[in-house]
């Protein structure tokens, strides 16, 4: 027995209000990992878009194009084409369910579906991650790290000194950004964000995002207020003009440059001062001149009548505003939105970075393996929820430690250590402890003081200064003593210090 419109109708309600109650459900629970707040991310994400597709056929049914749900409750009310007859269709309908379940005997009614929709509740998402990512806790820039490096808009950095860099594109100088590579690598570099936020963040709404950022920009591009690009164009009061861009460096052979068409590669020889004429080949062959001479070295007849030398090489030396132009700034800012979202991504990633580059390699295998039991502890964790109000630490057993334990080694007790970047410590034994740890070696050696043991309990960059000044004077490191170490002679050749010759001097010794 096939199910009628209105059954259709009422089970897709019913399915739109069981989905929002478990999105509800779980997200009352407060998931104890990272991993599991993604999970619960994801599943919450999955209901939401089945809850959408839902309302999407209900939408259809309501609004009833074909006339088949104003058919099918005309029917109901018993209205035929000899008229209304509510006994006759009623009787019509009973006969068609008692003849169905006599030639099915077996079928059975579902009353409740609770369990299948309770299930779930305990699927776990699989969310592909890189070994560098951590399961979405760290970023994985090193391809993007590579290819910025060994452009010509990059420059020659550390890993962590690109961590700090990339998020700013609009520190790059405006002319190194007027390059095909330039925009490859935002849009690849937008790529990766996109991706990563949409895997760690999948409830967020980036649509939407997206579509403000666009929209602020476009009135801070009228306005010539966009950060990079202010007063783009625009000089000296007068009008920007458009020219197009062309880089040398992708093309081998003036045939290849062909491909960019003969009304681009005029006006990129309009820019440079030279002849527009001819067929698209002789325009090709003039610009592509230009790639490895110098345009004061090419001969005249290349150039326009009453044209100037630009100063630059094989790059238009003109105001960009084109489309272009446009499109990388909206990359630009596109990727400082989404950095100012994963601000606190990159503060992981970077002391993670600062982390593995303190460790020795065998600190990082015994780090590694300490990660894998606690995911192996993890997976095998009951999906009971532990009562913890007052938010204790957990003990061996995986429960809350008591109370009067908490109290006793004073871990609701803060310590706040300003060589470790004002790191705080929870309780007087990681206190103490912190001090042979990487953080604290690391923070000491940038500041170049050896971490030994007279700097125990020092957490102050200024106090750390102080003592080891105080340590070098002690130890005689770098004070000159004239009264020891300044050498005389007398006249038998006897040497003595400054001290004792100033003393036998005085006595007429010598």
């Amino acid at each position: 027995m096939s199910s009628t419109l209105l059954e259709v109708t009422r089970a897709s309600h019913e399915e739109v209000e069981r989905l929002e109650r478990l999105v509800v459900k779980d997200l009352q629970t407060e998931p104890p990992t990272n991993k599991d707040r993604l999970h619960q991310s994801h599943r919450v994400r999955n209901m939401i878009e089945q809850i959408i597709d839902t309302t999407h056929k209900l939408v259809d049914v309501y609004e009833d194009k074909d006339g088949a749900r104003k058919d099918e409750i005309a029917a109901l009310g018993g209205q035929t084409a000899t008229g209304t007859n509510v006994f006759s269709a009623f009787y019509d309908r009973l006969k068609e369910i008692r003849e169905y379940h006599r030639r099915h005997p077996a079928a059975r009614v579902i009353i409740d579906t609770g369990d299948e929709y309770e299930q779930l509740l305990k699927e776990e998402p699989q969310i592909e991650f890189s070994g560098e990512e951590g399961s979405g806790r760290y970023l994985d820039l090193h391809e993007l790290f590579n290819e910025y490096i060994n452009s010509k808009f990059g420059e020659p950095i550390e890993y962590t000194a690109y961590l700090d860099v990339f998020s700013q594109p609009q520190k790059i100088p405006r002319k190194a950004k007027s390059t095909r590579q330039y925009q490859e690598y935002l849009q690849k570099l937008l790529e990766y964000l996109v991706y990563f936020f949409e895997r760690t963040e999948p409830l967020q709404d980036l649509d939407r995002i997206f579509s403000k950022v666009t929209s602020e920009f476009e009135e801070e591009w009228t306005m010539g207020k966009v950060e990079g690009w202010e007063n783009n164009g625009q000089e000296n009061g007068s009008a920007p003009e458009n020219h197009t861009v062309i880089d040398l460096d992708y093309y081998s052979t003036a045939e290849e440059l062909m491909v960019v068409g003969p009304e681009k590669l005029k006006e990129a020889l309009r820019a440079l001062g030279l002849k527009t004429g001819g067929t698209i080949q002789q325009r090709a062959e003039r610009l592509f001149l230009t790639k490895n001479t110098p345009l004061e070295k090419l001969d005249r007849k290349h150039f326009a009548k009453g044209s100037r030398k630009p100063e630059q090489n094989g790059v238009v030396a003109a105001p960009q505003v084109g489309d272009d132009v446009k499109e990388i700034a909206l990359l630009e800012a596109k990727i400082r939105k989404l950095c100012d979202l994963l601000d606190e991504t990159i503060v992981r990633t970077r002391e993670n970075v600062e982390k593995k580059q303190a460790l020795t390699y065998e600190e990082m295998e015994a780090e590694r393996e300490e990660d894998d039991v606690q995911a192996e502890s993890e997976s095998d964790e009951d999906d009971q929820q532990i009562y913890n109000p007052l938010k204790l630490p957990m003990g061996w057993d995986g429960k809350p430690i008591p109370y009067w334990l908490y109290k006793l080694h004073g871990l609701g007790q803060e310590f706040k250590c300003e060589i470790c970047g004002n790191h705080s410590y929870w309780g007087r034994r990681a206190y103490e402890r912190h001090f042979k740890e990487w953080r604290h070696q690391h923070g000491m050696r940038c500041l170049g003081i050896p971490n030994t043991k007279n700097f125990n309990e020092i957490t102050s960059i200024e106090e750390a200064k102080l003592l080891w000044e105080r340590i070098q004077e002690r130890q005689g490191v770098n004070k000159w003593r004239p009264d020891l170490e300044e050498e005389y002679e007398d006249q038998e050749g006897n040497i003595y210090n400054k001290k004792t010759y100033t003393d036998l001097q005085r006595q007429g010794l010598i």
